[in-house]
């Protein structure tokens, strides 16, 4: 029994050679013996230099952070025992897709077959949060008023500046490559589960999709699952940030389902107001700034991300994430894996290979390093 606010986490993580610093097609060494220990936890992704992980169902943030954790551990230490190490971060700095072997696969196959190049060139590696809410219509109208907060989230998390050996000066590079998916991007807001269906229904019955899975918006409700899933993100190199994210979006639906008990509206932006703002995350992360639609003027992005701490302060005692959420102020202060791989990039003379090195020790930090016991 799914209950309210519950969370589930998904990472998809690079396998890379610490020689070379290059990804490695490697995932079927680490998939049997991974799903041995995992289950259906671990899973492989369209590219062979990808595996993905995901939590269990957690009742509180706390138990997100112990699965999250325990998951890097033991997929770290399956890649170590073939000489490979994990890295999180949305894009590696200067492997080319053109070289990665996709997983062998009917779905992937299809999804080639289907989008070409658009499918092969997809080196891209994110963080899904779910949020449990089983009412579908309150899924809905809780996916509308969200999406006015996804940039902000955005601009916490990016990861992913470089691109095929090239600085590309944006801050989440990832999130331009994924948009040439179909169906991507914030979504346009539903009056009703009714509606969103009605949309749903029509897409298959003209062809374009199978399922709704292949609705790929930065924020949706799950096909299968009674949750909201959160995917605009890229994914955070240190675990520390992935698990405040979690709780953030976690306390964002709590406080707006409060809000709508209590019949208070929640103003509804259009999406391409939304979408300026989305590729101001993109372009600048942290560094530079959002509108504030209500105000009608630009803000400083650290400065709307405060406010949205101010606007869910009051429900975070009650999911007790007060301790992860404040992590937060820790990443206004010393920027995203983003400004970080800048910085090292800077220092080292332009050079790939520290950045690669960094990446590989902050993925586990604060990761235990034994988790066999």
């Amino acid at each position: 029994m799914f209950e309210q606010y519950t969370l589930g986490i998904e990472e998809e993580f690079q396998i890379v050679d610490p020689q070379t610093r290059e990804l490695k097609s490697h995932v079927s060494e680490i998939l049997e013996e991974g799903k041995l220990i995992l289950g259906e936890k671990l899973k492989p992704e369209m590219i062979q230099s990808m595996i993905e992980v995901g939590t269990g169902i957690c009742h509180n943030i706390q138990e997100a952070r112990e699965d999250l954790t325990k998951l890097r551990c033991i997929i770290s230490s399956l890649a170590r025992k073939k000489g490979m190490e994990i890295v999180a971060a949305s894009t590696h700095p200067f492997s080319h897709w053109g070289d990665q072997k996709i997983y062998d696969d009917e779905r992937y196959a299809f999804l080639v077959e289907e989008l070409q190049m658009v499918a092969r060139s997809l080196l891209i590696f994110g963080l899904h949060v779910h949020v449990g809410i089983a009412d579908k219509d309150r899924q809905i109208h809780l996916m509308n008023a969200s999406r006015y907060f996804l940039p902000h989230v955005l601009a916490m998390t990016t990861s992913s500046p470089f691109w095929l050996g090239h600085n590309t000066g944006l801050k989440s590079y990832r999130s331009e490559v994924f948009k040439k998916f179909p169906r991507t991007d914030i979504p346009d807001h539903f009056d009703s589960a009714a509606s969103y269906q009605s949309y749903v229904d029509l897409l298959v019955k003209m062809n374009c999709i199978d399922n709704a899975k292949k609705i790929y918006w930065d924020i949706r409700p799950h096909p299968f699952f009674p949750t909201l899933e959160f995917r605009i993100c890229d994914i955070p190199t240190k675990v520390d940030d992935t698990i405040a994210v979690a709780a953030l979006f976690q306390a964002i639906v709590c406080k707006l389902n409060r809000m709508m008990d209590k019949n208070w509206g929640f103003r509804l932006y259009r999406r391409m107001y939304i979408q300026e703002n989305k590729w101001r995350a993109i372009r600048w992360g942290l560094d530079g700034k959002l509108l504030d639609l209500g105000k009608q003027k630009e803000v400083p992005t650290r400065d709307l991300i405060r406010e949205l701490l101010d606007f869910v302060d009051d429900v975070i005692d009650d999911l007790d994430s007060r301790k992860e959420i404040e992590h937060i102020h820790t990443i206004l202060e010393r920027g995203t894996s983003a400004d970080e791989q800048l910085r090292v990039y800077a220092e080292s003379g332009d050079k790939f290979e520290p950045v690669v090195d960094m990446l590989i020790k902050n993925t586990l930090e604060n990761v235990p390093e034994n988790c066999f016991d």
